[in-house]
């Protein structure tokens, strides 16, 4: 590791001083917000686990509807019952710590087909319903488990910080302080002596 440009002499020991200052101060804040990251990795932890199973039993519901109408219609009432476009699902954002996660999701479930309307059975409606339930609940759980994700890599990120501050330059600034303190400290009990001599001579 090479040694750093420090300024010689005094102007050397303040420069060390001040970086060595806001390296700690920086430590410090990096803590606090692994703490803070903690927190909420902690209630997003606990997010995620409850909309995992509510998105599990919607699924198991939106099965068992599938299954009623596939008894009572068919494969050709379950074609008819078919939704005239792609579902859509919009994510709200915000910012977390400095990290844009998303908070909340919108689906918006299509309409049946005009042809799942006029013939399709009760069955029909409500699997059409259990799915647009299915579908709320698997965005909900991708908002909750992204949030998640992105805050524990923030957190992995903020850890590696605080481990090359506190283990690698922090240690060097204070080392680098000893070095020019300890050459100040003998230059200045060499300047006394020298002064002291002279003026013994004179």
């Amino acid at each position: 590791m090479s040694r750093l440009r420090v300024p010689p002499g005094r102007a050397g020991r303040q420069w060390l001083r001040r970086r060595l200052g806001i390296a700690e101060h920086g430590a410090e804040v990096l803590d606090r917000k692994l703490r803070v990251l903690g927190a909420e990795r902690t209630r997003l932890a606990a997010l995620a686990a409850e909309t995992e199973r509510t998105w599990a039993a919607r699924t198991v519901q939106a099965r068992e509807w599938l299954q009623r109408e596939e008894l009572c219609g068919g494969q050709r009432e379950l074609r008819r019952a078919e939704p005239a476009a792609a579902a859509e699902v919009e994510f709200g954002w915000a910012t977390i710590m400095g990290i844009r996660c998303p908070t909340e999701a919108t689906t918006l479930a299509p309409p049946m087909s005009d042809s799942g309307r006029v013939f399709g059975s009760a069955a029909a409606v409500h699997t059409a319903e259990a799915f647009a339930e299915a579908l709320e609940a698997a965005a909900r759980h991708a908002a909750a488990s992204t949030a998640l994700r992105l805050v524990e890599e923030e957190a992995a990120v903020t850890r590696n910080r605080i481990r090359a501050l506190r283990r690698h330059w922090i240690p060097r600034l204070r080392s680098e302080l000893s070095r020019i303190e300890l050459e100040l400290e003998e230059r200045e009990q060499a300047d006394a002596i020298w002064h002291r001599r002279a003026a013994s001579a004179e």
